[in-house]
């Protein structure tokens, strides 16, 4: 879901007599009966699977689609789910084999050609998705995704569809685990009313998970209903999901309290200190393979010009992880120590501690290094955040507050609040910010790569930050060309190496998964990625 600010916002409550009027209420067909009542925020864009990268929007994907692998919801590792086999014998030329049985809710059945087209669509500059990026390592992206200029080719050259069950991949370069990727939203089958009539299926959104859309209304919330005909191993053990739209954490967890809600994924800082006693086992808090970040605008000259990396990292030293996370947090978030997550596990990339020193808060050599490097632009820095919810304003106050105490001004760091998600990642998108913004990512699947590429690589598709380093670029491709995952990983490391040198990004700490739940529902778990699994909670 990856995109830059990949944590939980949610947006208005809505009244007692309507969380009244949904409670208890089921229906039919197979499985548990009743609705899950669950906090949410309005996603940044229609609910396309290759133009979302945030979190809202990515939880509603994970409930309506399904695609060659899906990660496994306690241990995210990457398991076949239409893919019956993915085979090669050079890592980079893939033969796609799918399952049997396989359909849209709207009965149409899904073929090599759902994907091959949903990913040519994906893939192709005019259609202006946001994850085109994932497809760039398929041959002829180039062409259809030039840097700049006109597409001059409407079809990936690497994909050829062989017959209704299989597919075929070619890849421009070696790309060993690229078959793990294959379970994010972006590489999802579409059905063909996707192209035959775009406006209506962006409306109201056709897939072949275990649920379907009925309604949605923005700044309200989105239902959702069990599919009882879906042929996955996976189905629904309740009736449906209520999403419901929240502008404020704290009036989610209010509601939640009074039995108003089922499931909240945001539990505010100010309640942490209360949760367990509140919640009790009901209270779920776990590592996740989430990191939050203050990015610097590299796009401007006063943030990319030569010494400004002295500036940057000094900028980290000022932060005191530590104290924030323990007083804020409640141990909920660990300090960052490098540009990943421990939920990766060895096996997955992780490697602590390759930031060194410039994530180690040290007052003196942080006042020291900004001065050498030319001191703040215009003698001061403005750290900007979304604040409807992730209790971001409280970090942000205590951030700055550290920042000023290391360098003995008060009015070194000021705080900018946006008011919601959406105008903030707009904001972002459209490069409107000229000093560091908060960035939250969660990964889309558990490889170091994912932490990375998409974040720093030149032109990836999270990087909003706009930073570009060749030699971090070719550590990267030669990564991902590697047989050997412990080599990659390698490499991976001495690509971090350069973000701790350059810093672009100044790592800020590891987040947990926390979540509360009432009385009315049990089995609710979160995955690796900090989601809720919608369809193992029963209702009753």
């Amino acid at each position: 879901m990856r995109g830059a600010t990949r944590a939980r916002w949610a947006v208005c409550a809505l009244s007692a007599v309507l969380a009244a009027a949904t409670a208890g209420c089921g229906g039919g067909g197979s499985g548990g009966s009743g609705v899950v009542r669950a906090s949410w925020g309005d996603p940044q864009n229609q609910l396309e699977p290759a133009n979302t990268n945030e979190v809202q929007g990515g939880k509603v994907l994970a409930m309506i689609f399904r695609g060659l692998k899906r990660y496994d919801p306690r241990s995210g590792a990457a398991e076949n789910m239409l893919a019956d086999k993915i085979e090669t014998s050079d890592q980079q030329n893939f033969t796609v084999t799918l399952k049997d049985g396989w359909t849209f809710s709207n009965g149409e059945k899904v073929t090599s050609k759902s994907f091959v087209d949903a990913w040519n669509y994906a893939a192709l500059v005019d259609n202006k998705q946001k994850n085109a990026s994932f497809f760039e390592y398929v041959d002829g992206y180039d062409k259809v995704h030039p840097s700049g200029g006109r597409a001059t080719a409407k079809t990936l050259s690497g994909l050829a569809v062989k017959d209704d069950k299989t597919f075929t991949v070619r890849l421009r370069t070696k790309f060993s685990t690229w078959p793990d990727t294959l379970g994010y939203a972006a590489y999802a089958p579409l059905p063909r009313a996707f192209f035959d009539d775009h406006v209506n299926w962006l409306k109201k959104p056709v897939g072949n998970g275990p649920y379907t859309i009925d309604s949605y209304a923005k700044g309200s919330a989105m239902k959702l209903t069990r599919w009882d005909g879906y042929p996955g191993d996976d189905k629904a053990r309740n009736t449906g999901v209520e999403l419901r739209v929240y502008t404020d954490n704290n009036t989610a967890y209010t509601d939640l309290q009074a039995g108003n809600l089922d499931l909240v994924d945001d539990i505010p800082s100010a309640q942490l200190k209360n949760v367990k006693a509140d919640l009790g086992d009901r209270y779920i808090n776990q590592p996740a393979g989430i990191i939050q970040t203050l990015v610097f605008p590299m796009y401007d000259p006063n943030w990319s010009k030569n010494g400004m990396e002295k500036v940057r990292r000094g900028l980290s030293m000022a932060i005191n992880r530590e104290q924030i996370t323990d007083q804020i947090y409640q141990k909920t978030r660990t300090p960052a120590t490098d540009w990943t997550s421990p939920a990766l596990g060895d096996q997955g990339g992780y490697k602590a501690g390759l930031c060194g020193d410039a994530c180690t808060f040290d007052s003196a050599a942080a006042k020291k290094l900004i001065q050498d490097g030319g001191g703040l632009p215009g003698g001061r820095i403005t750290l900007t955040s979304n604040v409807d919810t992730g209790s971001h304003r409280v970090w942000m106050d205590a951030v700055c507050n550290s920042i000023n105490t290391a360098l003995g001004n008060d009015k070194a760091c000021i705080v900018n609040p946006v008011g919601t998600f959406a105008d903030f990642r707009n904001q972002i998108t459209e490069q409107r910010l000229s000093n560091p913004f908060r960035s939250g990512w969660q990964m889309d699947y558990p490889l170091i790569q994912n932490f990375l590429q998409p974040l720093y690589y030149t032109n990836a598709s999270s990087n909003y930050g706009k930073f570009s380093d060749p030699q971090f670029d070719k550590l990267v491709d030669e990564a991902n060309a590697d047989g050997s995952q412990s080599a990659a990983n390698a490499k991976f490391h001495d690509a971090e190496r350069i973000l701790a040198r350059e810093m672009p990004a100044i790592p800020l700490w590891y987040q947990n998964g926390s979540a509360g739940y009432s009385e009315r529902v049990s089995d609710v778990t979160l995955n690796p990625f900090s989601v809720p699994v919608y369809e193992q909670i029963k209702v009753g």
